[in-house]
């Protein structure tokens, strides 16, 4: 965490009536849990967004965000708040299971003309989403031409835009494997953009997990990860069963690194490795999402 200097701090006046409105609001939008622990990382992510605004004091940007045009600004709250890193093929172990395990039976059941869907929950600025289209590519060439598509989400419209021009500086190019070297092209500037052959499979749109979900599934295999970190134990349980809901009997979840399935969702979701899940396949209620 990066804390201001003490003059910063001095110029700009936040309370714990203030930081409890901050609060409040990000947890009734967002699900995003903030204990009084946080109030020091929540003054260092928004002071410079208040001095962009012009403001001298959280209590008018308080006033801001309850009030009838705060909408844009809580999307700005959300974008300070969270962080957005992340890497093509982020937690390997991941995409090395849907390589040797999940995917195989997906695509011969894709080769029989039946629909698999993918979703990616909290995608970020997209890397997670064209590393599963890669994966699947390498796999099955001509999955454009199946009924294999992947969905991919995010609460935040600023990171979202950026995942869908599908262009990355070239230093994010390291952890590509050569399948995937071949999914790309090169932009002048020292960037890189995803080939049209992984963007076809994509479909990205703005989503709220706490809020309601327009899709029905089912969905074949659900990454979310490092997402849950953000809610109290409570939304995470309902998260998880939700997912397990949209899951087909026999579906996939994957979570992030320092995240567990807890809750009535355990009772559905049964570990299969490093923070990957299944749903059993003679499963077909699930839990109700």
């Amino acid at each position: 965490m990066t804390v201001l200097a003490d003059h910063d701090r001095d110029d700009t006046r936040f309370t714990d009536a203030d930081f409890a409105r901050i609060a409040r609001r990000a947890r009734a939008d967002f699900g995003l849990h903030l204990p009084a622990t946080k109030k020091d990382l929540v003054y260092s992510r928004l002071a410079k967004r208040l001095r962009q605004l012009g403001l001298r004091d959280f209590h008018s940007y308080c006033g801001l965000l309850d009030g009838p045009d705060g909408v844009a600004e809580r999307t700005h709250m959300l974008s300070a708040l969270t962080t957005n890193v992340t890497h093509f093929f982020r937690e390997a172990h991941h995409f090395t299971l849907l390589r040797e395990q999940v995917l195989p039976p997906l695509i011969r059941a894709a080769r029989d003309r039946q629909r698999i869907r993918i979703w990616s929950a909290g995608c970020s600025a997209g890397q997670e989403p064209y590393s599963l289209a890669f994966t699947v590519l390498e796999l099955c060439p001509e999955a454009g031409r199946l009924d294999i598509r992947i969905l991919a989400s995010d609460v935040d419209p600023q990171i979202l835009q950026r995942a869908e021009q599908g262009v990355y500086p070239d230093e994010e190019m390291k952890p590509l494997p050569d399948a995937a070297r071949r999914l790309i092209e090169p932009v002048p500037g020292g960037s890189f953009a995803i080939a049209d052959k992984a963007r076809e499979l994509v479909r990205f749109g703005v989503l709220n997990l706490i809020g309601d979900w327009p899709m029905r599934g089912p969905f074949d295999i659900i990454f979310c990860r490092n997402v849950a970190i953000y809610f109290d134990k409570e939304t995470q349980s309902r998260l998880w069963q939700r997912f397990a809901g949209l899951l087909t009997p026999g579906g996939y979840l994957f979570i992030g690194h320092s995240e567990r399935v807890a809750g009535p969702g355990n009772a559905v979701l049964k570990s299969i490795g490093v923070t990957a899940y299944r749903k059993p396949p003679g499963d077909k209620e699930g839990v109700l999402p």
